[in-house]
């Protein structure tokens, strides 16, 4: 790519040869995981990754319940997004949702003993496939090395440490 005259004061910091290879084989690598991840509980169980995600978060709230607010806040996506998931788990009986006790304006989701079960039984191939695509292709230290890089990408960019 030619570099560009940015505008702003900062300067653009390129890319040597050997970060935009990795940077490459991190792009594709994430991509082809989430893929084959998201498929696996798809053909399996009828859940996206994001959907199962959900149903982790929930698993592990209090009584299986999260404000809604706080579920898209959790997993990094818009509460209008999650909005959309979480309807169409409640339309398969998944997750139930109600207005919260505390204030009156903020709507909770909760996990039904259905979407539990459902989610017992996906965990086995989500978890799997985490460990033979990501897990077994790394030595303990690498794996370590890359969660820390990602905790801090994450700290970095919305200010909360996970």
């Amino acid at each position: 790519m030619a570099q560009a005259q940015d505008s702003s004061a900062r300067e653009t910091p390129w890319l040597t040869k050997e970060q935009q290879v990795i940077w490459r084989s991190f792009l594709g690598g994430t991509t082809v995981l989430m893929d084959h991840l998201d498929r696996d509980l798809r053909s399996a169980h009828g859940l996206s990754l994001p959907e199962y995600e959900i149903l982790v978060r929930l698993s592990e709230a209090p009584d299986r319940a999260i404000r809604m607010a706080d579920l898209a806040e959790a997993i990094a996506h818009s509460r209008s997004r999650t909005t959309h998931t979480i309807r169409r788990l409640e339309k398969e009986g998944i997750v139930t949702r109600f207005q919260c006790d505390s204030d009156g304006r903020g709507v909770t989701a909760m996990l039904t003993d259905a979407g539990y079960a459902l989610l017992e039984q996906a965990a086995h191939t989500h978890v799997a496939g985490v460990h033979d695509y990501l897990v077994a292709s790394a030595s303990a230290e690498e794996f370590k090395a890359l969660g820390a890089i990602m905790s801090r990408v994450r700290e970095q960019l919305d200010g909360k440490s996970f």
